[in-house]
């Protein structure tokens, strides 16, 4: 079954929560959406807040998912979660945005899942 470009997206996601919830970070919040875009999900990793941008393709034509964050899309991620952090005074202050690169085979099914601590700074 060919997926669309949004449902390959959404699958990458699930996929990616599935997995930090396997290593115990607690999900806080999926597709926070705001004026200036959006964050995939929002978890937390003991006392340290995780911004998540799932990159998800079906094959590895024009490079690797992580590859596409470029740095234009690092500042744009810096910026959602300091407008998120600034509506939410209850949260820790420790945070970090991390990548999940995701990448599938075409059936839909998992080839490959990265996560990339720390990825933007």
């Amino acid at each position: 079954m060919t997926l669309k470009r949004k449902e390959v997206g959404a699958l990458g996601e699930k996929l990616a929560v599935d997995f930090l919830k396997k290593r115990g970070y607690k999900i806080i919040q999926r597709n926070f959406r705001c004026r200036e875009g959006e964050i995939d999900i929002i978890t937390k990793q003991g006392e340290c807040l995780v911004f998540v941008e799932v990159r998800t393709k079906k094959s590895s034509g024009f490079g690797i998912p992580e590859e596409s964050i470029t740095p234009v899309k690092s500042r744009k991620l810096v910026d959602l979660a300091n407008i998120y952090l600034q509506n939410c005074s209850s949260l820790p202050q420790s945070w970090r945005i991390d990548v999940i690169a995701v990448e599938l085979k075409p059936d839909n099914k998992l080839s490959r899942l990265e996560h990339i601590e720390n990825a933007v700074n």
